[in-house]
């Protein structure tokens, strides 16, 4: 079985890393360490079943074939991604609550 390649965009390592300074700033260390585990283990999750998060349903006919999942103990952070020709391409991972489409 051929491994499947990670990449993650711009916008993703901006999220990931923009969250985590969030969180230290507001809770601490602990709680921003917790968060970048948590993301982790969604991204090692989908690699492992990427039909496992629930596909998107975006009206712009590039984003069709994009999914999402939560990214657990944060269950209001969802993570989208692609996956393409054996790439797992992690696209956005932040709070569902925001205008979602717009933000690709």
């Amino acid at each position: 079985m051929k491994k499947s390649r990670l990449a993650l965009s711009d916008a993703a390592i901006a999220d990931i890393l923009e969250q985590a300074d969030w969180y230290t700033s507001q809770s601490g260390e602990a709680l921003a360490r917790r968060w970048e585990k948590a993301v982790t283990g969604a991204v090692l999750r989908i690699l492992k079943a990427p039909a496992a998060g629930a596909p998107c349903s975006f009206k712009s006919h590039n984003l069709r074939h994009v999914r999402r999942t939560i990214i657990t103990g944060f269950p209001k952070h969802l993570l989208f991604y692609r996956f393409r020709n054996n790439e797992l391409l992690i696209l956005r991972v932040v709070h569902g609550a925001r205008d979602l489409e717009n933000l690709f």
